[in-house]
């Protein structure tokens, strides 16, 4: 575990995404004022808890994917808390010898790292404490994992929408890091987005960025510029419940509309 001698503090006056999320999957390890938020949310916006079942399986069917083509390395920035099958365990289970590296920046992540942290023998996993914005930590410290002259899948999964286009240059950052990676890398994303449920998608928005936290969903044109120089892979861009579904992911999508998009890109 890298980057986190400091002990950060656990901030339990405002909600945290992560733990946010972690209230809409069912989890234990939130605070009032998450479940607030996430309670309010879920009100004006009934698809959150299956948008965040459904980016967990696309997670889970992505992964596989880049497995199967040979990647048997995972950076996974925005991990938040841990929620199985986590994705060392959905990597591992395909290639034994995946070596995966988490990186988040919430204190109560930082406190749950040692269940991501037991993998397969073969293989290895590790936890940085660090913000996606800061990519020279967060590549620094992972390159003493892994080795980025080989292939990586990058998993940012359900994170851009956290991040503004002019506030975080969330385009470049995400440039940034597919710079770094060898050719044959993949990068897995998914974001919410207004087409599929504005009404909804507005109200939560609103919902957020009053409590503090930006929020940002993009159309598809938008989040398709995440992929641009790169090769999607079939299905391309799509709702998330639609890229490569396995029948459980069937039965899921006929309970409603999940305002997300996904996509995973391979690096030539």
């Amino acid at each position: 575990m890298t980057g986190s001698d400091a002990a950060p503090q656990i901030d339990t006056s405002r909600p945290h995404p992560a733990r946010v999320y972690d209230w809409w999957l069912g989890g234990k390890d939130n605070y009032p004022v998450d479940e607030e938020l996430a309670r309010r949310i879920l009100a004006a916006d009934g698809t959150v808890v299956r948008g965040a079942r459904a980016n967990r399986r696309f997670m889970q069917r992505a992964v596989r994917t880049a497995a199967e083509a040979g990647i048997r390395q995972f950076l996974d920035i925005g991990t938040g808390i841990p929620t199985e099958p986590n994705l060392h365990q959905v990597a591992q289970q395909s290639a034994p010898e995946s070596k995966v590296v988490y990186a988040d920046n919430d204190p109560i992540v930082l406190r749950h790292a040692e269940a991501l942290l037991h993998g397969s023998a073969e293989g290895s996993t590790d936890y940085i404490h660090a913000d996606v914005r800061d990519p020279e930590a967060i590549l620094r410290l992972a390159g003493e994992s892994l080795d980025f002259a080989q292939p990586v899948a990058l998993s940012l999964v359900a994170l851009t929408h956290y991040l503004g286009d002019e506030e975080d240059d969330v385009f470049g950052l995400v440039k940034g890091y597919v710079e770094v990676l060898a050719p044959g890398s993949f990068l897995i994303l998914s974001q919410v987005s207004p087409d599929l449920a504005p009404e909804g998608v507005a109200k939560a928005t609103e919902l957020f960025r009053r409590s503090g936290t930006p929020f940002y969903p993009r159309t598809l044109p938008e989040f398709s510029r995440f992929f641009e120089g790169l090769e999607l892979l079939g299905p391309g861009v799509i709702p998330v419940y639609g890229w490569r579904p396995e029948p459980v992911d069937v039965e899921a999508q006929a309970e409603g509309v999940v305002p997300v998009y996904a996509g995973v890109a391979r690096k030539n």
